[in-house]
């Protein structure tokens, strides 16, 4: 991911839910550039923050096995536009999951106030797409844990997350180099 758009994880529940936040600071160029003198956060940002929230959970549930990228976005609704200043507390919840993908409900949250809603679909890309990594398993690693993912995350009975072997191997080879 070239740019984040989540700072960090507050809650991670595998297979199930994720809450990350994300602080809208003027100093970002998007805002300042999208509409003169009016800084808001544009709304596919907002989608991208919930799709990157939702990404990580469904990659996740297979210890990230598969390759996850974002299909569809069936329905996105703002209530209110947010500003330099505010935080935004995205909420990704899977609703369905399977073999070709999954189906993740996200909302975002100033505060006690519902900013949006938006459903994503994610696919899994499968043999047809040979050789497409979408990350290096160490940067992925790196990513994850600075966003805090395995310092909140639990399984859906309460223990911590463990990290998948493939991305510990990954990182001690990158290290070794």
């Amino acid at each position: 991911m070239r740019w984040f758009w989540i700072d960090r994880f507050l809650e991670f529940v595998s297979g199930q839910q994720a809450i990350a936040i994300k602080a809208v600071t003027l100093s970002e160029e998007p805002l300042d550039d999208y509409l003169p003198a009016h800084p808001v956060t544009p709304c596919s940002l907002i989608i991208e923050g919930l799709a990157q929230t939702g990404g990580l959970l469904v990659a996740e549930r297979n210890g990230f096995q598969e390759r996850v990228v974002l299909a569809k976005v069936g329905k996105a609704t703002f209530h209110f536009p947010a500003r330099p200043g505010d935080v935004l507390t995205y909420t990704a919840t899977i609703l369905d999951i399977g073999a070709d993908g999954a189906i993740c409900r996200g909302t975002a949250h100033i505060g006690d106030r519902l900013q949006a809603e938006v459903d994503i679909v994610f696919a899994h890309l499968d043999d047809r797409f040979p050789g497409t990594e979408l990350f290096e398993p160490e940067g992925l690693l790196r990513t994850l844990r600075l966003l805090g993912v395995y310092r909140v995350g639990r399984t859906p009975d309460g223990k911590p997350l463990t990290i998948p072997e493939k991305l510990l191997a990954a990182e001690v080879a990158d290290l070794a180099r």
